[in-house]
């Protein structure tokens, strides 16, 4: 599986990784003849090479021919790529990227998504830029993105609205859930476009996952800087482990003074809201008072609607929550052959390649009644067939 991972040393823009894709091989004559079908006129596409610091990339510059002087709400864009006849994976990431600077600048201006008149990233060297990228992405057939942590960068930079202190406002809520630092470099390192860019498709950060190298790209900046060289780095390869990693959020509930009967329905509540998974700890408590943890895991989008259910259906006065990681075996649904007929179970891929059968246990259950055998015989006949599968 194709795995592009950001090497975000001196930041990242939305420019740098058009500029990085097309150093990694995405032709810049397929990129203008996929960009046209946006039906947007009056620029032209460069991507000249450069040196940094002694290292060869390619410098993305739109250059516009004709200045429109209105400007664009997030709406205006959807219409526009929604309109084109590019393909719907590109068109979906193009507008997740949009839609995540609307709202983080909606939220900075007080107003509401649909509301806000987008200024740079609405001109149309910003459109150019982020469905090139989606077109790039797509083009080289990834399907997994990790980055590194990201340098924040400092000082102040102008823009439409005045000075701004770096990381600008919209920035700072766009890079929330990702690693950063400051590298004492008085600039701007990473863009809106940027940040909204590895918000929209990353679903790691840290060191560099294990993957086997295939290819190298950097884009340049449009400025130098003396402290580091002014790159982004794509690396492109392969994921070489069985298990992907992912971030998830874990909300937890210490409770001593509910009905234990009520615990049961909480919990078919939570997984019909969405939880990926929940538990019941008994644990001891203030005065050694007997009482419960609920546990649940959960994305990242369900984190608001599970709360509410944590509020509704326990006698929780709050709910704690936090990120983590965890790594995640490579799944699918399938049928194996067993003594009892074809049944459902879940294949997992093992860290040898292997596929491991698991028993669904609605499927075996219901094998179980009607033959009127013990279910463990079921299970046992799933882990026959395993056997089988392995050898």
């Amino acid at each position: 599986m194709n795995l592009l991972y950001f090497d975000c040393f001196a930041g990242i823009s939305g420019d740098m990784t058009l500029g990085a894709l097309i150093d990694l091989g995405v032709p810049q004559k397929y990129l203008m003849q996929e960009l046209s079908k946006l039906g947007i006129a009056g620029y032209s596409l460069h991507a000249g090479r450069v040196q940094r610091s002694g290292i060869s990339s390619r410098q993305v510059q739109v250059k516009i021919s004709r200045h429109e002087h209105h400007h664009r709400t997030f709406q205006d864009i959807e219409k526009i790529i929604l309109k084109s006849s590019l393909q719907a994976g590109i068109k979906e990431r193009s507008i997740a990227v949009f839609g995540l600077i609307a709202r983080a600048e909606g939220k900075v201006h007080n107003k509401k998504a649909e509301e806000v008149h987008f200024h740079e990233v609405g001109a149309i060297d910003s459109i150019v830029d982020i469905v090139g990228c989606m077109i790039g992405f797509d083009y080289l057939g990834i399907k997994r993105f990790a980055a590194s942590a990201l340098p924040t960068g400092g000082g102040f930079v102008q823009c439409q609205h005045g000075m701004l202190p770096v990381p600008a406002p919209a920035t700072v809520l766009l890079l929330k859930g990702m690693p950063v630092y400051d590298n004492g470099i008085k600039a701007e390192l990473v863009t809106p476009t940027g940040a909204a860019i590895l918000a929209a498709l990353c679903e790691s950060f840290g060191p560099m996952p294990a993957m086997t190298i295939q290819k190298t790209g950097y884009g340049a900046g449009c400025r130098e800087l003396a402290e580091v060289p002014n790159l982004l780095r794509l690396i492109l390869g392969e994921a070489r482990e069985a298990a992907r990693t992912d971030t998830v959020i874990v909300l937890e509930a210490n409770i001593d003074d509910m009905n234990p009967e009520l615990a049961g329905y909480a919990m078919e509540r939570l997984f019909e809201a969405g939880a990926l998974d929940v538990s019941l700890t008994p644990v001891y408590m203030k005065k050694n008072r007997p009482g419960m943890l609920v546990t649940v895991i959960c994305t990242e989008a369900q984190k608001a609607p599970l709360t509410a259910v944590f509020f509704q259906e326990t006698t929780t006065a709050g709910v704690r929550s936090y990120r983590a990681e965890r790594s995640v075996l490579q799944r699918c649904e399938g049928q194996v052959d067993t003594k009892f007929g074809k049944l459902k179970v879940k294949l997992l891929e093992d860290t040898h390649g292997a596929m491991r059968p698991v028993p669904e246990y609605e499927e075996c259950r219901r094998i179980a009644k009607a033959k009127k055998i013990p279910l463990r015989e079921v299970y046992a006949a799933v882990a026959a067939a395993g056997d089988f599968l392995r050898r």
